[in-house]
């Protein structure tokens, strides 16, 4: 296995750090501890950080919310760039009127909801409005019935020629330091190979997340993607997303990828990062002020 680095060793080759959320920032038991010292040594030095995550179950303001909740004040809404956003962005920009169907809890509906559209859960779905859906996005993987609503969900798509939307492409997430629980983009892939057709996806590891961040860079400063690096936990989103974007990529140990899995994974998948850290965690000592 490639050597397991110094986390502050790494960052400070680079200006911009984008960190994943789940598996880096936090976990199954809250904010990771000590993380909170990651970001004053970022403010300390002056290097530009943003939070690129799949979760599209909440606003940026939502998300930023939840961390100020947990103790890390520090992260704004303004550097967190979610799938949430780009799917927000396509809807304002392709579709015009009707309803939105969605599966998901309606607290993940309420940031697209913003665009003017009618949205309406999958289980609201009916023969009385079923001709003036217009698109259907799978936001979380809770807040419907898995039976009921999944099927309806197929049928759907069966019946109508619309846009179908992953807003969030994970297919599981770690429930403890074993399990994992599946996630919506899991479930999205397998209605996809039900009904047979190709659906849109935003997040990780599709470029448009980090082309999305990107240009919320270098609207500030002129940045390459030599000067960034992305953070994450697990190899076929985070890593394999950085790399497809021409960006270094660090793998912490910290969330989905463990210590003792990380070689077979990185062997098996073909994904390599650049680098190998035990977590995003810089420790008091390594300072150095």
């Amino acid at each position: 296995m490639q050597r397991v680095e110094n986390f502050k060793s790494i960052i400070d080759k680079y200006k911009v750090i984008f960190f994943d959320a789940f598996g880096v920032l936090k976990n199954y038991n809250g904010i990771l501890p000590g993380i909170e010292k990651t970001f004053e040594y970022l403010e300390a030095h002056g290097k530009e950080y943003y939070i690129v995550t799949n979760d599209a179950s909440r606003s940026p303001a939502q998300l930023a919310e939840s961390y100020h909740r947990a103790g890390l004040n520090i992260i704004s809404a303004d550097k967190i760039v979610s799938s949430g956003m780009l799917t927000k962005e396509y809807l304002d920009l392709q579709v015009k009127d009707g309803i939105v169907a969605y599966l998901g809890t309606t607290q993940s509906a309420h940031y697209i909801e913003s665009s003017g559209l009618h949205t309406l859960p999958v289980s609201e779905i009916n023969a009385s409005n079923i001709d003036k859906v217009n698109a259907l996005i799978f936001l979380d993987d809770e807040g419907f019935d898995w039976a009921k609503d999944l099927n309806k969900t197929v049928n759907l798509i069966r019946k109508r020629t619309i846009p179908v939307i992953v807003a969030n492409t994970d297919r599981a997430y770690p429930l403890t330091i074993t399990d994992v629980s599946i996630a919506i983009g899991g479930i999205a892939a397998m209605v996809e190979s039900v009904v047979g057709k190709q659906f849109i996806r935003f997040g990780k590891p599709d470029s448009q997340m980090f082309m999305f961040a990107y240009d919320l860079v270098r609207a500030k400063s002129t940045i390459n993607k030599t000067e960034i690096i992305m953070v994450g936990d697990t190899l076929n989103t985070d890593i394999l997303g950085g790399n497809k974007f021409g960006l270094d990529t660090v793998l912490v140990l910290s969330g989905n990828t463990l210590a003792r899995d990380a070689e077979s994974r990185i062997i098996a998948t073909g994904i390599a990062p650049t680098y190998i850290c035990d977590s995003a965690v810089i420790e008091d000592g390594d300072f150095g002020f």
